[in-house]
């Protein structure tokens, strides 16, 4: 049957690095989690963009803890996909990234390519994309610039990475000052993309006060979005945003208005 496409709107409510010091809404526990994934989905994502932490509240790479959100989560909001991280913050190998795949068996994980191939050897990253290819896993791939975009153009032409049920995340902005995205960073993706001749299911994540804007503009190009304080805390007009559920909220209202226009205007 193959792993299912990407849901248009996915939440990343904490990520890898900030904490309650950030935003005290922010999810930590795995309780938290699930209360929080609950709350975005009835605003409107369907897919949950899963880190999780240990007891110091660190980002790890845990199987058991990934299984448990999973589990917790498949309890009171079975619709909502599950996909795990093998972010490496530094700390983590690709191969210690593929072994969290592989006990988890997850529906979906998401790669950054630059973390997965850091170098030129590819042999073992080839048994384990299309190990995740056989075992039906939706793997997205984490592109960070134009040029992570060319670079998988080649891995899928060298047979590295399959080419079939191609999921990708653009992150706009990671590159920039103070990490703020900017509506110019898409454009570059998808000319690229268009270049290489793919055919992908693409979204797209943005960091600070443009988050909205940004991912607006990824709507009107028929792309799907990563909204959640992993990338931004911030409101389209500037107000820090209450908690991840009305960040859901707005981007979801968003996406009807673009994509439902009708729908939408209905009182």
């Amino acid at each position: 049957m193959g792993p299912g496409p990407l849901p248009p709107i996915m939440v990343a409510p904490n990520g890898a690095r900030r904490g309650k010091a950030d935003h005290r809404a922010l999810p930590i526990t795995i309780a938290e989690i699930v209360a929080t994934a609950t709350s975005c989905f009835d605003a409107g994502a369907r897919g949950l963009h899963a880190h999780v932490r240990d007891a110091r509240s660190v980002h790890v790479l845990d199987a058991g803890l990934y299984s448990e959100l999973i589990t917790e989560l498949a309890g009171v909001c079975p619709e909502m996909m599950v996909q795990i991280t093998t972010e490496a913050v530094g700390r983590y190998s690709p191969e210690e990234q593929r072994q969290v795949v592989v006990k988890v068996l997850p529906a979906a994980v998401s790669v950054a390519l630059t973390e997965m191939i850091p170098d030129g050897e590819t042999s073992a990253a080839a048994r384990f994309y299309h190990w995740a290819a056989e075992a039906e896993i939706a793997v997205q791939h984490i592109l960070y610039s134009p040029d992570d975009v060319q670079r998988l153009a080649g891995f899928i032409a060298s047979g590295v990475i399959p080419q079939a049920g191609l999921q990708i995340l653009f992150v706009a902005g990671r590159y920039a000052r103070n990490q703020e995205s900017d509506t110019g960073d898409l454009p570059a993706f998808l000319t690229v993309l268009g270049e290489t001749g793919l055919t992908v299911d693409w979204a797209l994540c943005a960091f600070g006060q443009s988050e909205t804007v940004c991912l607006t503009e990824a709507i009107k190009c028929g792309g799907k979005v990563r909204v959640g304080f992993e990338n931004s805390l911030w409101n389209e007009n500037g107000t820090m945003a209450r908690d991840n559920c009305e960040r859901v909220g707005q981007i979801s209202g968003i996406f009807e208005k673009i994509r439902n226009p009708h729908t939408a205007n209905i009182e």
